[in-house]
């Protein structure tokens, strides 16, 4: 509120009404202005000594408000809005000098703008602005191949943005191993994408334990089970190596048996007692551990215990492990009203325990409802207790029963369930462990439950009986999940769920990337009222450069952003993305190989763009090791300055 106020006071100052907020929508947007008005990509005769009464008469429409952006003041985030203004007295507006401010009539016509440029400003008007930016595009689209050799040359030349390289350049196709290897010690970010093995085998060896923590603390860790057990063994902290033992099992990394030794005889023992991969012949001494956190754990490996290590666990002086050996032994032997009663905490013994015949029954009817609740679920429960809970009067309990792996598809079907359709879902283990076996897919697949239906389709492979069923289920979940996780989906499953999705955070290229999404005919969509059916022409082999340039041109802003990541755009209609409204689509074009040498070198140069810029494969690699070298100097200085 305070940014507005202030912006509102300049313009008040300046001899202007504020008039209110302007979305960029289809407008020239602020972002685009601000960068001509720096000289990239700007049409010929742009610049002016000053800005006469002549050019402030042609920015008003006929009650005299125009569009208005002030350095410093900036609204709306990334997209930038404008501020409509109106005149005041009628006099030239008081905008020039500090800080610098660029307008724009509000027909699209005409533009203003001075500057801070080196120690001076710089002076824009413009007017046919459209007329005026496609001339420009053109003209740049004929870069030669000796004035892109003479702008390489010069980079960097001028007042840059080297910081924000260091955070861009790493995200460069082209930059080699060495680079990024270098670039580690000035900014790590990068690694959190990266899947070079020679560079992540550099961080995981790096003495900087941020650098070496970056490739593994990520969604998805792309690191081998080499390098893990090399980042377990470099970290000095015994706590942090067990997380990271952790984090490596949990990806699927084997870690070999004298790591195990090594972890356990730490300070963190107790917690590295909890490793899944634990090799048994440590279990003895775990369970005879003089830390009793550490003879709970053992309690989680119940069946991997001699029977004299249960019974000495389940009469264990300390609670707790008398707690988790008993919850442990009952999993498969029912337990006594007499234990159950003694526990400190029933939770687990409802939840995971088989219980007495007396006692369940009696449980499975309690007045509170989170007792049958816990049980709902309980993979130990009778089949008397599963019949009596599904049809227990909470409805959450009846829809927990409705989920149990053990009931026949018509069981679950005479239970009466509620289900959210709309709710997020996520795949059920049991059935998910049951994906290799081809008739409990058949039969799970037929389930009167959508989410088990959902469930089914999270499979990597299932038959074509099985596929054909699950796409054309009732439920949209199902058949989006099966064009997500199915390698066996059919192309036009594909094509329909495409039609309204556009790919999760967890299958982010899904349907559209699916090696059975269809290619030929997509010619077909040209004129399809749909922007998302129009964006698959490109992906047709039968496409050509001029539908790539007429999707530029596209109303909608995905259809041009999927033009502006096209390799086959021409070098003109990438200069005129670069005005587009949208900041997504100038994001994507500003990263496109095809942009002319002069007009990346002026991105580079530019606070707005110059993080994007330094990731276009463009750029040479000697130019990006120069840039690198800059970059490097400017994060030296201001680690210097804390």
């Amino acid at each position: 509120m305070q940014h507005r106020e202030r912006l509102q006071e300049l313009l008040v100052r300046a001899g202007l009404a504020v008039v209110g907020e302007v979305r960029p929508g289809s407008l020239f947007p602020p972002e685009a202005a601000w960068r001509i008005a720096r000289g990239i990509a700007a049409p010929d005769g742009a610049t002016r000594e000053a800005l006469n009464a002549t050019w402030w008469r042609r920015l008003p429409d006929d009650d005299g408000e125009f569009l208005v952006a002030v350095l410093g003041h900036r609204i709306g985030g990334n997209d930038s809005w404008w501020t409509r203004v109106r005149y005041v007295a009628g006099r030239v507006p008081g905008l020039t000098g500090a800080p610098g401010f660029v307008a724009l009539s509000l027909d699209g016509q005409v533009m203003l703008g001075e500057v801070p440029v080196g120690g001076g400003f710089r002076v824009t008007a413009l007017d046919r602005l459209p007329e005026r930016l496609e001339e420009a595009a053109t003209a740049a689209g004929r870069e030669t191949e000796a004035e892109r050799a003479e702008v390489w040359a010069a980079v960097p030349d001028r007042p840059a943005w080297p910081l924000h390289w260091a955070e861009g350049i790493g995200a460069n196709p082209v930059a080699p191993d060495e680079l990024l290897i270098r670039l580690m010690d000035v900014h790590e970010g990068f690694l959190h994408g990266c899947d070079r093995p020679a560079v992540l085998d550099a961080a995981v060896a790096h003495p900087d334990p941020r650098v070496r923590s970056r490739p593994a603390d990520t969604f998805r860790p792309k690191l081998t089970s080499d390098q893990w057990v090399r980042l377990v063994r470099a970290e000095p902290s015994p706590k942090r190596r067990v997380l990271w033992a952790e984090h490596a099992c949990a990806w699927g990394a084997e870690l070999p048996a004298d790591l195990y030794d090594d972890l356990l005889a730490g300070p963190s023992r107790a917690v590295a007692a909890e490793l899944p991969g634990l090799p048994a012949h440590h279990l003895p001494s775990l369970a005879a551990d003089s830390d009793p956190r550490v003879r709970t754990t053992v309690c989680a490996r119940w069946e991997d215990l001699t029977a004299p290590l249960q019974e000495r666990l389940v009469t264990d002086t300390d609670n707790a492990v008398r707690t988790a050996a008993l919850l442990a032994h009952h999993t498969d032997t029912p337990m006594p009203r007499k234990v159950f009663a003694a526990l400190p905490a029933q939770g687990g013994a409802l939840e995971r325990c088989r219980l007495e015949p007396e006692l369940e029954a009696e449980l499975v009817r309690d007045g509170d409802a989170g007792v049958r609740r816990a049980l709902a679920a309980n993979p130990g429960l009778s089949v008397h207790g599963v019949a009596v809970l599904a049809e227990d009067r909470c409805d959450d309990i009846r829809s927990a029963v409705a989920l149990r792996p053990d009931l026949t598809e018509e069981q679950r079907a005479a239970v009466r369930y509620d289900f959210d359709p709309t709710s997020a879902s996520l795949a059920l283990l049991w059935v998910a462990d049951l994906h290799g076996d081809t008739d409990a897919m058949r039969r799970l697949a037929a389930s009167s439950h959508p989410l088990i239906r959902r469930s089914v389709a999270r499979a990597k492979h299932l038959p074509p009986d099985i596929v054909e069923r699950l796409a054309v289920d009732e439920d949209r979940v199902v058949r989006l999940f099966l064009a997500e996780s199915c390698d066996d989906a059919p192309a036009d499953l594909l094509l329909e769920v495409w039609s309204w999705w556009d790919g999760s955070f967890s299958h982010p290229d899904r349907p559209r990337s699916h090696p059975n999404f269809p290619r030929a005919g997509l010619l077909r969509y040209a004129d399809d009222p749909s922007g998302r059916m129009r964006r698959l022409v490109l992906d047709d082999p039968e496409s050509t450069p001029a539908d790539v340039a007429r999707l530029t041109r596209d109303p909608e802003a995905e259809v041009r952003c999927r033009a502006a990541e096209d390799p086959r755009l021409e070098p003109a209609d990438a200069v005129r993305l670069l005005n587009d409204p949208a900041a997504h689509v100038r994001g994507t074009v500003t990263r496109h190989p095809r942009l002319p040498a002069r007009v990346l070198a002026g991105l580079l140069h530019n606070r707005d763009t110059a993080g994007t810029a330094v990731t276009n494969p463009a750029i040479p690699v000697p130019v990006l090791h120069r840039i690198l070298a800059t970059a490097t100097a400017a994060v030296v200085a201001q680690r210097a300055m804390r």
